[in-house]
């Protein structure tokens, strides 16, 4: 699949997940350095927010939006990933006053290889929205086209509202 980088075709390394596909074994590390296997991640409706670079104004903005939405979503897991270092998650985190979604680092690229959001020329996964229900099932998938563009929120919030009702 490809998608488009401030208008340049950029490949993706495959075909990403669709709504019925299972989530892949993965592996990312939490704030604290800790390994986060994809079993670790079931169990719960979750939206996961996919994001190349938290220390852009799009990926800044994303995950802003997100983190205010947590409140409205009692029993939603928000997960924010990006191949940013665990450090560079936990810098922006503090300068920005998120604290509401767990981040997780995709910075050893297992997560965006097993999902095939990887985009081998820059080095970060595409920007994307899941939803994944309690035993691991995509519910809803959003990729966005222009990698330099924002998701669109309201979609997204509307498909967790109803799969959480």
């Amino acid at each position: 699949m490809n998608v488009l980088l401030s208008g340049e075709v950029t490949e993706l390394v495959g075909e990403p997940l669709k709504v019925g596909d299972t989530l892949p074994h993965f592996k990312l590390e939490d704030e604290n350095g800790d390994k986060v296997k994809t079993a670790d991640l079931v169990g719960k409706l979750t939206l996961i927010s996919v994001v190349p670079d938290l220390n852009t104004g799009t990926c800044s903005l994303q995950t802003r939006h997100f983190n205010q939405a947590v409140d409205q979503f009692q029993d939603v897991q928000f997960l924010t990933i990006s191949t940013n270092s665990v450090s560079d998650q936990r810098d922006w985190c503090a300068t920005e006053g998120v604290h509401n979604l767990r981040m997780l680092s995709d910075e050893q690229e297992s997560f965006g290889y097993a999902t095939k959001l990887y985009i081998p020329s820059q080095g970060v996964d595409t920007r994307s929205v899941y939803i994944v229900d309690a035993q691991g099932v995509v519910r809803y998938a959003q990729i966005v086209p222009e990698v330099s563009e924002e998701p669109d929120y309201d979609d997204a919030l509307k498909a967790l509202q109803t799969l959480s009702a």
